[in-house]
């Protein structure tokens, strides 16, 4: 190569060169190489991306420019360019995953989709503006778009016709022809250095025009053929999808952008023809009827359909105006059938219960009767006893093992609480271990009952500091530990070290499946086998579980010995089983048909436990099935507080709607349903007796599981790769392992806050209702593109997103803040938020104060429960009159300048008429003689809880005579006296009194003050 070759392949290397480092502002080749690289990740490609890329830019970067020697820089040269080619096998999808004989439907479908998935980033992520491409960019996003629309709806699951195979085969060869395009921009053209290629743009955008006059041709081809496949598995009979879909329709209909008008009218008869059937629908008892079955799956698969067209955002006009007039001819079609069925019923005939056959609704409210009743596990219970107490100095473990269902756990808390136990140890905690257990999280659990600390301060310390207190705390003391569920002796070695024994008699309880793992963790361990239950005492716990205190009508004892028996000696099936049959009418033909039921549902295999927990699954009432299944999105022996888990049911839309009552209150009444049912456990109780967080045992969270999957529901995808066509998607992970695109109509993804986000491929988020990533860094939602999730309900952040004003739909914000945030004035215009939380507090921003000064108005008007707000002056005020209905406010208050009447004053709440529940925390900001006077209630306040205030006894009967009060909470309450001298007409109402750092010497009260209080 003479110097002047060499002189012009140094300028054309140095073009390309050019190409990678200068033209976009972020590099491909790190773009494509990241670590969990989602095409790498879901296609398979088994390239080193860390390693590649360093030798990339290691050649990109190398200062050729001063390379003497021609042969030296060749080298350089060929390597690069191998390197390049080998990059090409990122930009299409590979022919031997096509080809595999494991490829389906589906997966052929989910490997398109997570490709041009790949594809739209790639053209979203890079700055055209210099580019010849700049025009043609935003064209060709749209039409990969239509191809995602496409490939997750019904026209391409239908694989048995020809000409849908022929349209698969055809989408992967054009977005294949995509990726080589692309290919070719980034590595080989250049407007100084074109190198052609076989397919030119504008050919390329013709291969997409006549792609789509296929697929409008094949969707109208699908929509002819009559299907009367009847389904191979049960489903879960709610309508709750078409009461969701509903509402969206609704907000769609008051939509005004062009895009909506075009499709109004469309909209309005599907709303009205789907209000239609779900009204003959809702109270027809499907086992008494299967004859609606499968009416009703029909009804719930067209919701499915519709609900993933009209929101989904890639799904351009011509293609929504197409399917939407195939609904409405199917929609007609089922009308008609169910219009012919009903002339077959006497009137009346089918205005049932929303019970099934014989079952009666639980009292709403209360929770059921609390402690566990423990039979048969007397001696068990006196021998470990002694074994606790016994005279033994050293550290000792014992361990109650047994399988899953025999009452480990029940045994071991009726232990835990014994009086002789809670006298004889100076400290006791219960850990619940767990499978997948994580040290952080039993540190926290233990150190929060057993140290001084406090309960706020803990959970944000580092995990050595955990340790370090935890040890401290126990240091010279007798103390009782519980771990609970315990799975192999791992945890114990991550644990054992903090436990310090000093020859106190302190013990340890394992309660665990396996015999091996106390032994492991200390030959000299105690252990201790459970029993199953005799026929006899299965017979005693279910009559106990079922009646209570009453006797069993004569009719029911061989009936009901006959249940008892089948139970095989489980606790569990028992009280699942007496669960049933307490919900149901004492009659002897419905308890024999639960005889028949479980004679013909139980296997002769090792599952017969199993087979008996999912018969109280069947004899759920259809409401609460999606809401027993929907716990199987939270991760085994979790504690689930009661507030989460409503919001998410409310956001997820599995909540019926009920007149003269709130969504809040209609779950709660669920929940308790559920409880009653023994399927739900409660785990932790509130002041005023209603439930605070609840939990599931580890067998029905299985079965849980299982059912959701078989039924479509929920799939969990939990450290791998998983393709997902069910309707509600879970993930658990804690590695950064790419998830892929869920496709097809039924899903509707709920994100965990444990998972790095920027490993989802983004238009799998589309229907996405709920959005949990409070331990996510805020870089990480600009990255996903939060702001297109305009279907969320709920939404948990570790700050406040910039692009929140898109989420109008949005109805639950928790915010995991640090530090104090500051409440933008969109926040206070989202008209369908009904729940703020801030952990670090939250005060609003000066340009909300701005607004307020001026009387100028905010849209908060379904705003019910805000925590936690700073109040500091008037404008505070005046911005929560715009908030009528608000339920619950947490706050600080300041003392606050009056300026109309030129005084200090406390800030004044009692225009909230609707508050039930206020928590006050003073924050003392002044120092002045004159008194801020006295603060005033609303006065529907039925919990009141006040921290860090001065109050007079004025004060205190002021309160006093609020008329719903039923919780009063004083915490670090200074008293002008202390002598309390109660009065009569104070108090009527209070149910629970709490004093925490408040100094009374004398409470004078005579027989007939607090009538009603119970602790």
């Amino acid at each position: 190569m003479d110097r002047i070759e060499y002189s012009i392949c140094k300028k054309q290397f140095s073009v390309l060169v050019d190409n990678f480092t200068h033209r976009f502002k972020d590099d491909i080749i790190s773009f494509i190489t990241k670590p969990s690289s989602k095409i790498e990740t879901v296609i398979g490609l088994s390239m080193d991306p860390l390693e590649r890329s360093y030798e990339v830019r290691h050649l990109i970067y190398k200062n050729f420019w001063y390379t003497s020697m021609s042969s030296e820089f060749m080298v350089h040269v060929e390597r690069y360019l191998l390197l390049v080619k080998e990059f090409s096998l990122f930009f299409s999808i590979p022919k031997l995953q096509m080809s595999s004989n494991s490829a389906t439907p589906n997966n052929i479908n989910e490997l398109c989709l997570v490709f041009i998935d790949f594809l739209l980033e790639v053209l979203a992520k890079f700055d055209w503006r210099e580019s010849y491409l700049e025009g043609e960019n935003q064209i060709l996003q749209t039409e990969l778009k239509l191809l995602i629309a496409y490939l997750g709806d019904t026209p391409s699951q239908a694989i048995e016709l020809e000409e849908t195979k022929s349209i698969l085969i055809d989408i992967e060869a054009l977005v294949n022809e995509v990726g080589s395009f692309l290919y070719s921009v980034f590595f080989t053209r250049y407007p100084v250095l074109v190198i052609e290629n076989d397919l030119s743009l504008s050919d390329l955008l013709q291969n997409f025009e006549i792609l789509k006059i296929k697929i409008k041709n094949h969707c109208i081809t699908v929509s002819k053929i009559q299907t009367d496949h009847m389904p191979t598995k049960t489903v879960v009979l709610s309508l709750f999808i078409v009461d969701s879909l509903l509402d969206d329709l609704k907000d769609l209909m008051n939509n005004k952008a062009d895009t909506i008008v075009e499709v109004k009218d469309q909209f309005k008869t599907i709303y009205d023809e789907l209000l239609y059937l779900r009204s003959f629908l809702k109270d027809i008892d499907f086992q008494q009827h299967p004859e609606f079955q499968q009416l009703v799956i029909r009804i719930r698969d067209i919701a499915y359909e519709v609900e993933y067209i009209v929101i989904n955002s890639f799904t351009p006009v011509w293609y929504l105006n197409l399917r939407l007039s195939h609904f409405m001819e199917n929609i007609k079609h089922i009308r008609i059938a169910l219009e012919e069925m009903m002339q077959s019923y006497d009137t009346g005939v089918l205005q049932v219960a929303n019970y099934p056959s014989g079952q009666v609704s639980l009292q709403a409210g209360k929770p059921p009767i609390l402690e566990d009743i423990v039979v048969g596990f007397e001696d068990e219970a006196k021998k470990i006893i002694d074994q606790l107490l016994g005279a033994l100095e050293h550290l000792q473990i014992l361990s109650i093992y047994g399988m899953p269902g025999l009452g480990k756990t029940t045994l071991a808390k009726k232990l835990y609480n014994d009086p002789t136990i809670v006298y004889h140890f100076d400290k006791c905690a219960w850990c619940v271990v767990s499978q997948t257990y994580q040290r952080r999280n039993m540190l926290i659990d233990i150190l929060k009952t057993v140290s001084d600390l406090s309960r706020e301060r803990i959970p944000n310390m580092e995990e050595d500091q955990l340790a370090e207190a935890l040890y401290k705390s126990l240091k010279g003391t007798r103390y009782f530990i519980v771990l609970d569920d315990i799975w192999n002796v791992d945890a114990w070695d991550d644990l054992k070290r903090y436990f310090p024994d000093d020859r106190c008699r302190s013990r340890i309880l394992f309660t665990t499946r396996l015999k091996d793992v106390g032994l492991q963790a200390s030959p000299q361990c105690v252990v201790n086998e459970l029993p199953f239950l005799s026929e006899a005492q299965c017979w005693d716990l279910l009559q106990q579980k079922v009646f209570q205190k009453e006797y069993c009508p004569p009719q029911l004892i061989d009936i009901g010995k006959q249940i008892a028996t089948n139970c095989h000696g489980l606790p569990l099936a028992v009280v699942v089983m007496a669960a049933v049959l307490a919900n149901m009418e004492k009659k002897e033909s419905l308890w024999q048909e639960v005889v028949g039921s479980l004679s013909s549902h139980i296997s002769d295999g090792n599952n017969k436990c199993m087979d008996i927990l999912e018969l109280s699954y069947k004899h759920l009432p259809v409401h609460l099935k999606p809401c027993f299944l929907y716990f199987g999105v939270f991760q085994e022996d979790i504690e689930i507080p009661i507030g989460k888990l409503i919001a998410l049911w409310i956001a997820e839309g599995l909540i019926e709607k009920q007149e003269q009552k709130s969504l809040e209150d209609v779950a709660h009444d669920y929940l308790m349903d559920l409880i009653g049912r023994s399927l739900i456990l409660i785990a932790k109780i509130k002041s005023d007796g209603r439930v605070k967080a609840c939990n599931m045992h580890d067998l029905l969270h299985d079965m849980c599981l299982r059912i959701a999957e078989q039924e479509d529901f929920l799939k969990v995808i939990q450290n791998e790769l998983s393709i997902c066509d069910k309707h509600h998607m879970s993930i658990h992970s804690y590695s950064n392992t790419s998830c892929s695109r869920p496709s097809g109509l039924h899903v509707r993804p709920f994100l965990h806050q444990s998972l790095n986000p920027s490993t989802f491929i983004s238009g799998s988020l589309e229907l996405l209702r709920i959005f949990d990533m409070s331990t996510t860094n805020m870089e990480h939602y600009d990255q996903i593109g939060i702001r297109r999730f305009v279907h969320l309900r709920y939404l948990a952040v570790s700050c406040i997103p910039s692009s929140t004003a898109s989420l109008h739909n949005l109805e639950f914000l928790l915010v995991d803040n640090k530090e104090v945030a500051q409440i933008p004035e969109i926040l206070l215009n989202m008209m369908k938020l009904r729940y703020l939380h801030f952990r670090g507090g939250a005060q609003f921003m000066e340009s909300c104060h701005m607004r307020a000064s001026k009387d100028e108005s905010f849209q908060m008007n379904n705003l019910e429960n805000i925590s936690f707000l700073f109040i500091y002056e008037e404008n505070d005020e005046k911005i929560l009159r715009y908030s009528p209905h608000l339920r619950r406010l947490k706050c600080a208050f300041k003392v606050i300048w009056d300026s109309s009447k030129r005084k200090y004053r406390y800030p004044n709440l009692d225009f909230l008429n609707k508050l039930e529940s206020l928590r006050l925390s003073f924050h003392k900001n002044y120092e002045t003689k004159t008194s801020p006077g006295l603060m005033s209630f609303p006065s529907n306040i039925k919990k009141l809880n006040l921290c860090k205030f001065d109050l007079s006894w004025e004060q205190i009967s002021i309160i006093g005579r609020l008329l719903n009060l039923e919780i009063l909470k004083l915490q670090d309450v200074f008293l002008e006296g202390k002598q309390w001298d109660t009065s009569e007409g104070e108090f009527l109402e209070l149910k629970f009194l709490e004093l925490d750092g408040v100094q009374i010497s004398q409470w004078n009260a005579s027989s007939d003050h607090f009538p009603n209080l119970q602790r």
